[in-house]
């Protein structure tokens, strides 16, 4: 069977998003502690979610998107973004039946092939062994992640304050905090977010930040100039969780104890799983970063 990589186009785009939807539930299971949710596969809105971001990003980075083809037949794909001299990549998979044959190794070398000139890398690995082990050996410093999960004690929700909603006008002041944290700005992909989230943001003169938040409370992108300001936002996210709801304060790595301070005031319990995985660069912070937006 020959195996051919080559630049991703937008109609692979659903052949993708069925790999990783696969590819992601079998490490999910395979990876699964006690006490933790039960691993499914992704749902449909997500799934939604997903194809939404991918095809953004053939558009904006054709050059750092590649799938393995075998005889006509799509089975693997790495997606990859530049923004402002950091490397992204944002989602990495092979169909199971075709893995330990040395095709993600090809397409990882294509996709990296994009980034070359940028002089920061960041990725988010998961808990798989393997993933560990081949994104060490192409050069990136793994930082193991925490993740902290249930319902919010509703009594411990202090009263913030000063947070307010956010909207395509803030795009400029959230770049700039971006450039703050993680070294580099999102760009159009706060196109995106915005389109699949709320956004809030506090804005002070000494300080500000955002996050923003998926449709059950949890946030999936923290970005502050000051722990005080990225804790706001986040009591903020979670306190908008209907009661008795489960959410997730996610991507913790070692920098951000903040995230912490609040997962453990909330009554939410911690855990740990997969790895933040940088070139060039400290771990970010006050930040937790987005899947596959980084």
């Amino acid at each position: 069977m020959t195996t051919l990589i080559r630049p991703a186009r937008p109609d692979d785009v659903s052949d993708l998003a069925s790999i990783t939807t696969q590819s992601y539930y079998e490490v999910d299971a395979r990876t699964y502690q006690r006490g933790w949710p039960d691993p499914s596969p992704r749902s449909e809105s997500r799934n939604q979610g997903w194809v939404r971001r991918t095809q953004h990003t053939v558009a904006t980075d054709p050059g750092g998107c590649w799938v393995a083809e075998a005889d006509g037949e799509v089975i693997g794909g790495a997606i990859s973004r530049e923004r402002e001299l950091m490397w992204i990549l944002a989602s990495f998979a092979v169909r199971p039946d075709h893995q330990g044959q040395g095709v993600g190794t090809q397409l990882l070398a294509a996709a990296m092939s994009h980034g070359r000139g940028c002089l920061r890398g960041m990725l988010a690995a998961s808990a798989d062994p393997a993933a560990a082990r081949r994104y060490r050996l192409a050069g990136f410093t793994l930082h193991p992640q925490m993740f902290a999960s249930g319902v919010v004690d509703r009594a411990a929700i202090p009263d913030v304050g000063g947070v307010r909603e956010g909207s395509a006008g803030d795009v400029d002041l959230l770049n700039s905090i971006d450039r703050q944290t993680r070294g580099s700005a999102h760009l159009s992909d706060h196109e995106v977010l915005l389109e699949q989230h709320r956004l809030i943001v506090s804005e002070r003169s000494n300080s500000a930040g955002y996050a923003y938040v998926d449709d059950v409370g949890s946030p999936v992108l923290v970005a502050a100039t000051s722990r005080r300001t990225a804790q706001k936002v986040t009591w903020e996210a979670i306190a908008s969780s209907a009661p008795g709801t489960t959410v997730a304060i996610r991507h913790v790595t070692a920098v951000n104890q903040w995230a912490l301070d609040v997962a453990l005031e909330a009554r939410l319990s911690v855990h740990q799983s997969g790895y933040l995985c940088l070139r060039g660069m400290r771990p970010p912070s006050p930040y937790l970063h987005h899947g596959s937006l980084l």
